[in-house]
C-alpha cells in the first residue's frame, strides 16, 4: 500500500538527450509551446520514433521543460551542442573560417509595457476588485527609461526600437556571426538591448572564434561603421567590410584602401544571407517574441534554435548529388 502511494509522488523527468532532441522538434515544426509540444507527443508518431519513444509510453509532462531546462542551463549544455554542431559542418568542410557576416535583431520579451515601471515605486498592495487581472495604466505623457524604469515581469529586459518611427517594445538583443560560404552561424549570443551591443558583441563573437594565419574578413551593416569597431576588429587580426555610412557625422571609417577591393564587394553582397536566419528563426521557430523570461534561458533557446537552424542547412548540403 505504502509503496504503490510513494511511486505516484512526482513526475518523471526527461533525458537530456530526449529534451534537446525535443526542443530540435519544436524549432523545426513550428511548435508554440511546451504543452502544445507534450500533446502532440500523443499521437505524433514521428515526434516518437526520434525521441526513441515506443508507443504504449507516457508523453512528457511540460511542467518537466522548467526543470530540465535550469539544470541544462548551470552546466552549459546548449552553448556546448550548438559548438558541436558547428565542429560538424567545419569537419565536413563546409565552413569558411577567413570570411564572415555579423549582424543583430532584436528579440521581443515576454514581458508587456504594462510591467514596466519605475525601479523606486513600490509595489502595490490592493487592486481594485473589477480590474484586478488587467489593471489600466495610463503612462501617456511620462518619460519612460531603461536608467528609471524596468519591467516588473523580467527586470532583465529593455525597452528598445529597430529604429526612427518604429515603436518601442521591451526587448532582448541577438546577435549573429555567420560565415559566408554556405551561410551556416558560427557563433551567436544574446545581449541586453542598448545602443552599443551590436558592435560589442560582434567584437566579442569574432575575438572567441579560432584565429587563422591568414587575415579574416567580417561584413556589416552601416550600423558597425564606427570608429571603435575598426580598430577593434584590426587588433585581432579582422579586417572590416562594413557598409559606409556617409550620413555619419565625421565621415564614414571606411576608406578607399578598403572599399577599393573586389572582396569587399563579394562581402557586401553575401552578407545579405545573415537576413534568412533571422527570418527563419522568427516564422518558423516562432522567436519573434521569447517565451523564456531573463538573458540566460533566451542565450539557452537562441542557441538550440542556432543549431536546428544548422542542422537543417547541413542535411541539405550534404545530400549526395545526383
Amino acid at each position: 500500500m505504502f509503496e504503490s502511494m510513494y511511486s505516484n509522488i512526482g513526475r518523471p523527468s526527461i533525458p537530456p538527450e530526449s529534451f534537446l532532441k525535443a526542443t530540435l522538434l519544436m524549432a523545426l515544426f513550428s511548435v508554440h509551446s511546451d504543452r502544445m509540444f507534450c500533446d502532440q507527443l500523443d499521437y505524433n508518431l514521428l515526434f516518437r520514433w526520434f525521441l526513441d519513444m515506443d508507443m504504449t509510453e507516457d508523453a512528457f509532462h511540460p511542467t518537466t521543460f522548467t526543470k530540465n531546462r535550469e539544470r541544462l542551463m548551470d552546466h552549459d549544455v546548449a552553448r556546448e551542442f550548438f559548438a558541436l554542431v558547428v565542429g560538424q559542418a567545419k569537419a565536413a568542410g563546409l565552413m569558411s573560417n577567413e570570411h564572415f557576416s555579423v549582424d543583430g535583431t532584436l528579440i521581443e520579451a515576454w514581458a508587456s509595457l504594462k510591467s514596466f515601471k519605475p525601479k523606486d515605486e513600490p509595489a502595490e498592495e490592493t487592486r481594485p476588485v473589477d480590474d484586478a487581472k488587467n489593471p489600466t495604466v495610463d503612462f501617456h505623457g511620462e518619460k519612460r527609461g531603461n536608467d528609471t524604469h524596468e519591467s516588473m515581469t523580467d527586470p532583465e529586459a529593455r525597452l528598445a526600437r529597430k529604429g526612427n518611427g518604429k515603436e518601442a517594445k521591451l526587448s532582448y538583443a541577438q546577435h549573429v556571426l555567420m560565415e559566408n560560404r554556405n551561410g551556416l552561424i558560427v557563433d551567436m549570443c544574446i545581449t541586453h538591448a542598448h545602443g552599443r551591443a551590436e558592435v560589442e558583441a560582434a567584437y566579442m563573437m569574432l575575438e572567441r572564434d579560432e584565429p587563422t594565419r591568414g587575415r579574416r574578413t567580417v561584413a556589416a551593416d552601416k550600423g558597425y561603421d564606427t570608429r571603435d569597431f575598426f580598430e577593434g576588429c584590426r587588433k585581432i587580426g579582422v579586417t572590416p567590410h562594413v557598409a559606409m555610412n556617409t550620413g555619419r557625422s565625421g565621415g564614414s571609417a571606411i576608406d578607399g584602401r578598403t572599399s577599393r577591393h573586389e572582396g569587399y564587394m563579394t562581402s557586401q553582397r553575401f552578407r545579405k544571407r545573415i537576413e534568412e536566419v533571422f527570418g527563419w528563426e522568427k516564422t518558423v521557430a516562432n522567436f519573434r517574441k521569447t517565451r523564456f523570461r531573463g538573458k540566460q534561458r533566451n542565450e539557452m533557446a537562441s542557441l538550440l534554435i542556432g543549431a536546428a537552424y544548422n542542422l537543417l542547412r547541413l542535411a541539405k548540403l550534404m545530400l549526395p548529388i545526383a
